[in-house]
């Protein structure tokens, strides 16, 4: 599925131009997060993530309904994943696992995190199946050091669960026309049959319980979901719900979004102290060109990718509205707000590289120890 603006292009593999989120709603046929919604999570849990009332996350599908039938004493779970790819982690991949940490603490569920070890290698992006498990090693080590509740968390690998997977999606499978794959992941004459059967590998995970599932992800990743939606309830399941996130920007700029193969753009997680600052250092920004025109005219924060990332890691409203303000008044000198801004990244990254130091133990947990992973291990689908 594509989306094209006048000056942009959407589609679940690349995201240029200056995004018009207005639009995607109407094209992508998803509710807006409504003031009421975030108040009701507030009610519900006494906090509201910068994320959600920064509208960052801004969208959703039933995201209402998973909060009625969570005040009724009905819980959802959370699914998530990643798959890895050429480069480290990086921030673009941070965002919605942080989100879905907070999401997975202040909502009290259950959380599956899927790391799809074959989907690079069948879209034939990498060449090497042992590259991938090298890969995914350290995507997993990443994610063991990010604080998801060890006992209600279960990461898993595809190729190493497809035991436990293989009877759900072959249900699932049956249930999708090779028309409705065509049209939604843009399936070509080279595309491999293995990458033609993934979707319904992808899908599975949303059927691990019969509570509903809730999805958070960026918007242009909403399709696969639609998927699920249309089936799941033919299969004795819940509709998926989704919590959608506008793209984090690259701080080389207010188009498109943050990617590895622009390395300027991001900060991976793999980057040390002296590259981090470097990269803040040089990012866009909305100054003018000499520190007395800033003074005199005020900076365009609307355009800074420097503010934006703000919005992202400077978590107390009142600081990042007095640096909007302080921009536009000419108070605030980019360069100032470059080194705020790097103290919040570089805490951010810190705490993961604390936490690395227990990642083994707190993997095994995620894996194969917890609770929730050791339950895992028995789980079946239920077919007829």
């Amino acid at each position: 599925m594509k989306v094209f603006g006048d000056d942009f292009v959407v589609t679940p593999w690349e995201v240029e131009g200056e995004i018009d989120y207005n639009k995607l709603l109407e094209y992508f046929g998803v509710d807006r997060i409504t003031g009421e919604m975030i108040e009701e999570v507030r009610r519900l849990v006494g906090d509201v993530h910068p994320f959600l009332r920064r509208q960052i996350f801004y969208a959703h599908r039933d995201f209402d309904k998973a909060l009625k039938e969570y005040a009724s004493g009905q819980k959802f779970f959370l699914y998530t994943g990643i798959a890895p790819s050429k480069g480290p982690m990086h921030f673009g991949h941070l965002v919605p696992f942080l989100f879905t940490r907070w999401m997975q603490k202040a909502f009290d569920v259950n959380l599956y995190i899927m790391v799809p070890d074959e989907e690079k290698y069948l879209a034939k992006k990498v060449d090497s199946l042992k590259d991938v498990d090298e890969r995914v090693r350290a995507v997993e080590r990443i994610i063991a050091s990010l604080g998801f509740d060890p006992d209600k968390t279960f990461l898993f690998r595809d190729r190493e669960y497809i035991k436990h997977l293989y009877d759900a999606a072959v249900v699932v499978a049956r249930r999708i026309n090779y028309s409705v794959a065509k049209a939604v992941f843009g399936f070509g004459s080279d595309t491999s049959i293995g990458l033609v059967f993934y979707p319904a590998l992808q899908i599975v995970p949303t059927l691990f319980e019969k509570n509903r599932p809730v999805i958070p992800c960026a918007i242009d990743q909403d399709p696969y979901w639609r998927i699920q939606r249309d089936i799941a309830e033919k299969i004795g399941h819940k509709k998926t719900s989704t919590v959608l996130s506008k793209f984090m920007p690259g701080l080389d700029g207010p188009t498109g979004k943050m990617s590895a193969s622009k390395p300027e753009s991001t900060i991976f997680v793999t980057d040390d102290e002296k590259t981090v600052k470097k990269k803040i250092m040089n990012a866009f920004t909305g100054g003018q060109p000499t520190v007395k025109e800033q003074r005199e005219k005020g900076g365009n924060p609307e355009i800074c990718s420097v503010y934006k990332w703000h919005t992202l890691f400077t978590e107390d409203d009142k600081e990042l509205a007095e640096i909007y303000h302080d921009c536009k008044a000419g108070k605030l000198m980019c360069g100032e707000c470059k080194l705020r801004l790097l103290k919040k990244v570089q805490g951010v990254l810190d705490e993961i590289h604390e936490k690395e130091k227990h990642a083994e133990k707190n993997l095994e947990k995620i894996k194969y120890d917890g609770k929730l992973a050791s339950q895992m291990w028995e789980w079946e689908f239920e077919y007829e």
